[in-house]
């Protein structure tokens, strides 16, 4: 919904930048300024520039900016409105309501939640008594302190069928408002037509909350061999089992700051994980949804799954493999961890503490790699028919990935371990050294080449390749204009230096947003996001003492010339070879993606193919 512009120039007016980064972060004034240590990166010394009178903050070395909604959204993980309305409720706003349907609906939604609440504190309440000692001994049982099950809201739901019932009609609580919010069941046939039972019952109660930490349903686990082991709130206006990660709440600000978030199965799991400080979260039931792997994304770029080393569990990371494929964006993807069979994260943290449970985190494996590992497992591998299969399954799956920079990234680490497949195991086409191997779906890297003069040489190579890749870098920094004639290139050549790479996929974003930077307004864009003394390196005499073309007083077609020639030495080989392996796929799968990725090749090798001479290059 749009808000009014005056609703949100009266919230930011009410609401300083100084009075919410205040509460988190010392501030120290500076005239009419305040400044505080940075939360967006790892600050020694302050340097966030808090200025109320024009209500916005500025990092001078990160560049982080924004106004007091940004804020929040950042710092704390939330949405635009959630940010709102958090804003809102300090300065004693009413958020405006589209239509008064809306209102109405809003209205009743804040009842039923209301309802919820006060069911909550009832079920709170009975863990403690003499009936719920079964509950609260499992509870203690199970390794949780008194302090875990008070924040988690812990409970204990009575065999009796009218107890809640009964208790919430002492509060004024019609039965049918309870029924709506899903913590009543009415029958509609058999021998209990139109009567009504409590829903939860005989069960500890894990509240459910929403990410703001209201309580909207309740999980239920039965002791002893009663069935369901589980059981989970019906859909309400509140709740919808798809939507919602338990433990969110509790997780969302620990793991925004960490960048750590793990996706357990069960309550247990994301509890006892919370309780040795790692933050994590569970699907109410084994699979993710498309809907909870975008709010995982919310809070962190790779959230790490980590299901039960059992079959079903499994058979779950695979589902959210495959459902995670179609909505992969740069940056943003998931890891996995493989349990031993017969543990899950509760009895690991339990046996190895959080330091074990840490170093499985440390080793999981990319998206990419757990692709591999399932459509490996699905046949095996002996016969050319056999392996046709399994590269035309990757092939299909790679193909589901929307984004295209993502699925051309993919196609190409696919079909480079298909090429690997495909030479003789020991050696590279045409001898050599290993080039890396696969085992039971698992991808090793190469071996480290062996010492002697073929290493040296090796070695030198690798330093040369450095100095032509910052040289690139360097030349585009100082002539942006060249991305006009050149940009579509140096998209498709990605270099062997992951930081220059990633410095190279910065200056191509600055450059699309804005075509019209100078080399001045590119440096200083590239040094407000952190790379002042990569910068300053590139552009410094050592890199541009044998390359006159790179310096900032060359012509556009000195520039120009040497550019294209350096291109063409860094990177013809390579895009050759990707053209190769991208006819070969658009011509299996004639998709309009594939064939386009094509055409982008061939201009790009169109473009070096006639680079000028180069005479001065060191």
């Amino acid at each position: 919904m749009a808000l009014p512009q005056g609703f949100l120039d009266e919230l930011r007016d009410r609401v300083s930048v100084s009075s919410v980064v205040g509460r988190r972060h010392q501030l120290v004034r500076k005239g009419r300024e305040f400044v505080a240590l940075c939360p967006f990166h790892s600050d020694s010394k302050p340097s966030l520039n808090i200025v109320d009178d024009k209500g916005f903050y500025h990092c001078f070395a990160c560049g982080a900016h924004g106004d007091v909604i940004k804020f929040v959204m950042e710092s704390e993980g939330l949405g635009f409105m959630e940010a709102v309305e958090q804003l809102a409720a300090q300065a004693g706003l009413d958020v405006p309501k589209e239509t008064p349907e809306d209102r109405e609906k809003a209205d009743r939604r804040r009842t039923l939640q209301d309802v919820v609440d006060l069911a909550c504190r009832w079920y709170e309440r009975q863990l403690h008594t003499s009936a719920g000692d079964a509950g609260l001994r499992y509870l203690r049982d199970r390794g949780l302190t008194d302090e875990t099950i008070a924040r988690f809201r812990l409970g204990w739901a009575p065999e009796d069928r009218k107890a809640l019932q009964r208790a919430m009609k002492a509060e004024g609580v019609e039965v049918d408002v309870l029924v709506e919010a899903g913590l009543v069941k009415r029958y509609d046939d058999g021998p209990r037509a139109g009567e009504t039972g409590d829903y939860m019952r005989g069960r500890v109660l894990f509240p459910i909350t929403d990410r703001r930490g209201r309580v909207i349903a309740f999980g239920g686990r039965v002791l002893g061999d009663g069935q369901p082991k589980y059981l989970n709130s019906p859909d309400t206006p509140l709740f919808h089992k798809g939507r919602v990660l338990y433990g969110l709440a509790q997780a969302r600000e620990a793991a925004h700051k960490s960048g750590t978030l793990v996706v357990a199965e069960g309550y247990m799991d994301v509890i006892a994980l919370a309780q040795v400080e790692i933050p994590a979260v569970a699907p109410l039931g084994t699979a993710l949804t498309e809907d909870q792997i975008a709010e995982l994304w919310k809070i962190v770029p790779e959230p790490t799954v980590c299901f039960d080393g059992d079959n079903a569990g499994q058979r779950a990371a695979a589902r959210a493999c495959e459902r995670a494929l179609p909505m992969l964006q740069p940056g943003h993807s998931l890891r996995f961890v493989a349990l031993p069979e017969g543990e899950d994260p509760d009895s690991l943290t339990r046996r190895d503490g959080p330091g074990g449970f840490r170093k499985l985190l440390e080793a999981a494996e990319p998206l990419v790699d757990r692709l591999w590992a399932i459509e490996a497992s699905a046949g095996s591998t002996d016969t050319p028919e056999r392996r046709a299969d399994f590269w035309r399954r990757l092939r299909d799956r790679v193909r589901a990935i929307a984004e295209r920079t993502v699925q051309q990234s993919y196609a190409d680490e696919i079909e480079a371990r298909i090429a690997t497949m495909r030479r003789p195991p020991e050696f590279r086409r045409g001898g050599g050294a290993p080039r890396g191997s696969y085992k039971g779906g698992k991808w090793t890297p190469p071996p480290v080449e062996p010492s002697g003069s073929k290493a040296a040489r090796a070695r030198l190579d690798t330093v040369l390749g450095r100095r032509q890749q910052q040289l690139i870098l360097a030349t585009v920094i100082h002539h942006p204009g060249l991305l006009d004639e050149l940009g579509e290139t140096l998209a498709h050549l990605e270099l062997d230096d992951q930081f220059l790479d990633k410095l190279r996929r910065e200056i191509l974003e600055i450059t699309e947003a804005d075509p019209d930077l100078d080399a001045a307004g590119l440096a200083s864009h590239l040094r407000a996001l952190g790379y002042s003394d990569t910068v300053n390196g590139l552009l410094g005499a050592e890199t541009l003492s044998h390359a006159a073309f790179a310096r900032p007083n060359a012509t556009h077609s000195e520039a120009r010339a040497g550019l294209i020639e350096l291109v063409s030495r860094v990177g013809r080989g390579r895009l050759e070879r990707q053209l190769a392996d991208a006819r070969r796929i658009a011509e299996a799968s004639m998709s309009e993606a594939d064939m386009n990725r094509v055409t982008g090749l061939l201009q790009a090798l169109q473009q070096i193919t006639a680079g000028a001479s180069l005479e001065d290059a060191g």
